[in-house]
């Protein structure tokens, strides 16, 4: 039985920068669109003159019905907006991280890269934050075999359809490794495609077990497929999404970050290192 998949609490790291009012206009449509309370939080102190400017974006996204507090809190980046987290009950964490800026790969590493290993929430990044919205029409998600994949499907389901979105693609990156046949002549070639062939049945079957839990109406009117790859998880999803152009990628949350992640990554590592499109982190 699938959890409850939806975000009650959404929150946003703001900054005083050229994307400010992007961000906030990311940030309050999709908290309308997924009927969530927002908090904007600012690292910094607080006066007037900033409360004016983020009252006035707001008021120009036309959302009557958001709810929003903004926070002004002094401190370390990261670890204030952790703690953030923990004491608003936050579900899910916007970050904005334009992939064409000049400093992303800094900001990636120095910022994102800290919170998605410790957020306890969700985090979405958004890769290219828009003042006038852009339509998600294709959303792209992962379906490894891991106990976490059926709430992450279910998530992605909730999302596309609050979100309008009329493409949903599940898929699973098979390692090569699984694919243990020497090719080296007609026989051993048809014994590895055979071999493909029936990992991807039984990939299919497992997916429509998930799918049979997920709400009819939020599969009215979708068009869902399935899609096996095989290759480096992680790089191979990230690089898919990337071809057919998706515009929002879910995947599951870490475990647990370990020192020897740094060494030998997670899968997330390879997606956060070049943001194929806009990436939801399901925890």
């Amino acid at each position: 039985m699938l959890t409850d998949p939806s975000f009650k609490n959404i929150a946003i790291g703001i900054a005083f920068s050229p994307t400010l009012e992007a961000n906030v206009s990311e940030a309050a449509r999709l908290s309308c669109m997924l009927g969530a309370k927002l908090l904007l939080i600012h690292v910094g102190k607080g006066s007037p003159e900033k409360i004016q400017i983020i009252d006035q974006f707001i008021g120009n996204c036309n959302q009557s019905q958001l709810s929003y507090e903004l926070v002004f809190k002094e401190g370390e980046p990261v670890d204030v907006i952790l703690e953030a987290v923990q004491e608003y009950h936050i579900d899910l964490l916007l970050l904005g991280a334009l992939k064409k800026e000049k400093f992303v790969k800094f900001y990636l590493g120095s910022i994102a890269r800290k919170i998605t290993r410790k957020a306890t929430c969700s985090v979405l990044l958004i890769t290219n934050p828009s003042v006038v919205r852009k339509p998600c029409k294709h959303v792209v998600v992962n379906s490894l075999k891991d106990t976490h994949t059926e709430r992450t499907i279910g998530t992605a389901f909730y999302v596309a359809h609050s979100l309008g979105s009329n493409q949903l693609t599940i898929v699973e990156e098979i390692e090569d490794q699984k694919i243990s046949i020497k090719i080296d002549d007609d026989q051993s070639l048809r014994k590895a495609n055979l071999l493909k062939e029936k990992l991807k049945r039984q990939e299919e079957s497992r997916v429509r077990g998930i799918l049979s839990h997920i709400p009819e109406e939020q599969k009215e009117g979708m068009f869902i497929e399935t899609q096996a790859i095989f290759g480096k998880r992680g790089y191979s999803i990230g690089h898919y999404a990337q071809i057919v152009r998706a515009d929002l990628l879910v995947m599951n949350g870490p475990k647990k970050y370990t020192f020897l992640s740094r060494f030998f990554p997670h899968d997330l590592e390879y997606i956060l290192k070049e943001l194929p499109t806009d990436v939801l982190i399901v925890r």
